[in-house]
């Protein structure tokens, strides 16, 4: 990580977020506390730590996938670990959903860290405890800010292509359907705009963005030598030609694209943004409210990380009864227990 990465890491942890003291799951159901493994596995959050530290240096694209991976989770059935889920005969895998498919990773860092806390601690930790954990490491591990996270989430015993096909947001989605989409999960237009601030760390495939380079991107962007010598080296990475290159990889914040920093805001005033659903949230004429959020993020990066902090805390917080009556702690992320 530069210089600069480590200055915002002794930035953000100056930073109180005193509100995640209070979170809790929905009304009815053991809350998630900050405490929860404090007696029966007190080194939980340690080896979460140091597992992602190790991930994060080997390769900073990490940190963005296990952001992503715990989205990509939270927004099928709740913070639930079912995302994680192989296909068996009973489960049909949300990993082969469309929008997941090919396009998510860091399910091996999520196994390691599980081995190494079913040595520590056996049946204990949830792998949705664990990944909601590794989410917050990675962010702050690539300069981004911390908050505390409610822990005690139980595990899924199902997973749901189904949901995974209609609640996950898509890359050419348009705008008002994304925050019909939050809304239905109980997050604000402001938490949608906060969480798309990730896209600053993370990597998008040509598959998401092509229509974007050969649709409207000049229009937004305009046609100054920047701008035109960007799209170029987009349309060397992405051929006009359906399925080619499809899985070629481009950053969503090809400025400082390993540095969680408030740069993606920066992009989208500038037309730039490499996926259509984000730069809808400033260029749509229906952005009357989220280009007002855009700037007000661009403008001031601590805003921002606050911000992104607490919706990040509502999103793992997201719940549903089964999870907590019928869940289970699995002994392998992969596959519910026998």
């Amino acid at each position: 990580m530069s210089g600069s990465g480590h200055l915002w890491c002794c930035l953000v942890v100056l930073v109180p977020v005193l509100f995640a003291l209070s979170s809790t799951s929905h009304a009815g159901y053991p809350p998630l506390t900050l405490d929860y493994y404090a007696s029966s596995c007190p080194t939980a959050v340690e080896i979460v730590r140091k597992e992602m530290e190790c991930a994060v240096l080997s390769d900073p694209r990490n940190a963005a996938l296990i952001i992503q991976l715990h989205f990509h989770d939270c927004f099928v059935q709740g913070c639930d670990g079912s995302v994680l889920l192989d296909d068996t005969i009973s489960i049909h895998s949300e990993k082969s959903a469309p929008t997941n498919s090919h396009s998510l990773g860091g399910f091996r860092i999520i196994d390691r860290i599980k081995n190494i806390l079913e040595s520590e601690c056996p049946g204990i930790v949830s792998c949705a405890d664990i990944l909601t954990v590794a989410a917050r490491d990675a962010t702050l591990l690539v300069g981004g800010p911390y908050w505390d996270v409610p822990l005690g989430r139980k595990d899924s015993k199902t997973a749901s292509y189904k949901l995974a096909r209609t609640n996950l947001p898509t890359a050419n989605e348009n705008l008002g359907s994304i925050i019909t989409k939050f809304l239905t999960q109980g997050l604000s237009v402001t938490d949608m705009v906060a969480l798309a601030g990730a896209h600053t760390v993370g990597l998008a495939q040509c598959k998401n963005f092509r229509s974007r380079i050969y649709g409207d991107f000049e229009a937004t962007a305009g046609n100054g030598p920047i701008a035109e010598a960007h799209l170029s080296n987009l349309r060397s990475v992405c051929p006009p030609l359906e399925g080619t290159g499809d899985e070629n990889l481009a950053p969503m914040d090809y400025v400082t694209p390993y540095l969680f920093d408030n740069t993606f805001y920066h992009l989208l005033l500038e037309g730039e943004g490499l996926l259509s659903s984000d730069q809808e949230m400033y260029s749509s004429i229906l952005a009357a409210q989220t280009k007002e959020v855009v700037k007000r993020y661009a403008a001031d990066p601590i805003a921002f990380f606050e911000q992104f902090s607490e919706s990040m805390v509502k999103l793992g917080n997201i719940t549903t009864p089964e999870s907590f009556i019928e869940g289970e702690v699995r002994k392998n992320c992969r596959f519910i227990n026998t």
